[in-house]
């Protein structure tokens, strides 16, 4: 009689790589929504950081900021926040004052921020309404 050699068959490597396609192709998704989520975990705080500084500059120096790069020159901040979802510092979506009889046309400044991406969060609104 032959003698059976220790091992594994081509048919049960098969189900096993099988198996750990299928679990790895359940967690992708879940990672992904995770990373995210964490993306926008970070644009809430950072826009809650621009917003108070917004508020701080205007009410101490009377007068809304013209651009977001007078929060650093004059010490507000140490840098201009990044959006997580862009990328980019220079992306951000600025609120500007209404033009009205008490703010020159030219002398407008920033009131708020919002998210520069034109996408959709988890939560179904648009990060640009955040």
């Amino acid at each position: 009689m032959r003698e059976r050699c220790a091992g594994f068959t081509f048919v049960e490597l098969m189900v096993v790589i099988t198996i750990i396609v299928i679990l790895i192709s359940m967690a992708i998704p879940i990672y992904q929504k995770t990373i995210i989520r964490a993306k926008e975990s970070v644009l809430k705080s950072n826009l809650t950081t621009l917003r108070t500084t917004i508020d701080n500059y205007t009410y101490d120096k009377q007068k809304a900021p013209q651009a977001l790069q007078d929060l650093v020159t004059d010490g507000y901040l140490r840098e201009i926040p990044i959006d997580p979802m862009t990328g980019s510092s220079e992306t951000w979506k600025l609120i500007m004052e209404d033009a009205r009889g008490d703010v020159d046309e030219e002398e407008r400044g920033v009131v708020g921020v919002g998210g520069g991406w034109d996408k959709v969060g988890l939560d179904g609104t648009p990060y640009s309404e955040w």
